[in-house]
């Protein structure tokens, strides 16, 4: 198996990182990119400024190889927004990688050659074979192990509070969206302008969202933000602040929130979605699982976060928690409902380990369907894994990462409850609340 090429698939951040530490152990890796061109999947979000600088967000590795081939480094201090990212660092790294790198496969399942996930016998001593449709066709290629760096951009959580779609989501589907808007696009401008737009969504996504369409309100009149939050409290959305050790992480939260007290947001907390109807002048009007319904809107915008596509995998046998949909020895590092603080121990091979051998998810993916995750984190799990596919043990156990904090205490779960006055006691569903978010005139001064 030590000829036969380690299988990366996605040519993200993660996984072209992936081969250019595989590349530097001597290891030959392949890079299987369902799109057309490296970055597919942060292309379509290219008008989003990242919170990370330049520096946070170029691998060791792949710089070392990128300086081999007359590479211009952006300026360490900038901030480039996701299309800055793809030109000025994955498209000149899909290329130093050359034919290591093939576009337009996309991997249809992942097995161990000859057995089913159900067969013990000989397993270990087989390879593992990828399935891949091409425009040429189908392939099988053969693997001496997998990482699986294709995130989880392709599978948005839908707007059903239970995980589920909500009655009449898909019905609507011509007015929600599962993305932000960008509204530097002419067309997507006119969609939103003038409208009263629902936000689902407590995370940053959500909040990018927030700030861009309030911009919106300021220049278009008539357009209204309604935000919609499960959780019972809207009191630690807008993040950390200042105690962000990424300050443009916490500059967010504090723009978003200026925005929320401007006057162009009405929020209300405690509400988890359980259909979305048409009214009689043809606009949507979200209902609760409690009953309680929204005013109507015009437009929906969905940031309930991302969950992994696991089907392609169904023969592999995965050692998965049974919450997060992360790997079982990562997941109580992550853990939204108790992790506290934003710190979360780097972590790399040993965490990353399924019962299959050879397999490993990286990246986004590695989260399941846990929140924040940075680009360092994955840097620093595919250098682990190179390692550990060279025979370097003490190198992939080694932490070469200190991950910043996001000055936000106490796990996100916690804060999905209501507030203690709210009563109802520990167990009791929260009440969706009006929050007026605006300031008073007293203090507008």
């Amino acid at each position: 198996m030590d000829e036969m090429p380690i299988v990366i698939v996605g040519a993200g951040p993660v996984g072209l990182a992936a081969a250019a530490h595989v590349a530097e152990r001597g290891l030959d890796p392949l890079v299987l990119e369902a799109g057309s061109q490296a970055g597919a999947s942060v292309r379509e979000w290219g008008h989003v400024r990242l919170f990370s600088q330049w520096s946070e967000l170029i691998d060791p590795a792949a710089a070392r190889l990128l300086d081999q081939h007359g590479w211009q480094r952006p300026d360490p201090a900038g901030y480039p927004t996701g299309a800055d990212w793809v030109a000025g660092y994955l498209q000149p790294l899909a290329a130093a990688l050359g034919a290591r790198v093939r576009f337009n496969a996309r991997v249809s399942g992942v097995a161990r050659r000859g057995r089913d996930r159900v067969v013990d016998a000989g397993r270990e001593a087989e390879p593992l074979t990828v399935h891949v449709a091409t425009a040429d066709g189908d392939e099988r290629i053969t693997a001496r192990a997998v990482i699986d760096a294709s995130g989880t951009w392709g599978s948005p959580n839908p707007l059903g509070g239970d995980g589920l779609p909500a009655l009449g989501e898909h019905a609507a589907s011509e007015r929600i969206t599962y993305r932000g808007p960008d509204l530097t696009d002419p067309q997507q401008r006119a969609r939103y302008a003038g409208k009263r737009i629902a936000i689902a969504g407590s995370g940053h996504t959500a909040l990018t969202a927030l700030v861009s369409l309030a911009r919106l309100a300021e220049t278009e009149p008539g357009t209204e933000i309604v935000w919609i939050l499960r959780r019972g409290t809207a009191g630690t959305v807008f993040g950390g602040g200042e105690a962000d050790q990424l300050p443009a992480r916490g500059a967010l939260g504090q723009r978003a929130k200026q925005a929320a007290e401007a006057g162009y947001v009405r929020t209300v907390t405690g509400f988890r979605t359980a259909s979305v109807e048409t009214d009689g002048d043809d606009r949507l009007v979200l209902t609760s699982f409690e009953g309680t319904k929204t005013e109507p809107v015009d437009e929906i915008v969905v940031a309930t976060g991302f969950r992994p596509e696991l089907s392609w995998l169904s023969e592999i046998r995965l050692g998965l928690d049974p919450v997060l949909q992360a790997p079982v020895e990562l997941a109580p590092l992550i853990d939204p409902n108790v992790h506290s603080c934003g710190t979360v121990y780097p972590h790399g091979a040993k965490e990353l380990a399924h019962p299959e051998p050879g397999v490993f998810l990286a990246g986004m993916k590695s989260y399941g369907r846990a929140p924040t995750f940075l680009a360092m984190t994955g840097y620093e799990q595919v250098r682990s894994l190179a390692a550990a596919l060279a025979g370097d043990t003490e190198a992939a156990e080694r932490v070469e990462l200190v991950l910043p904090e996001t000055g936000v205490c106490g796990g996100a779960g916690l804060f999905d409850e209501p507030e203690a006055d709210q009563g109802g006691g520990c167990c009791s569903s929260p009440q969706a609340e009006l929050v007026d978010l605006s300031a008073p005139a007293s203090r507008e001064r």
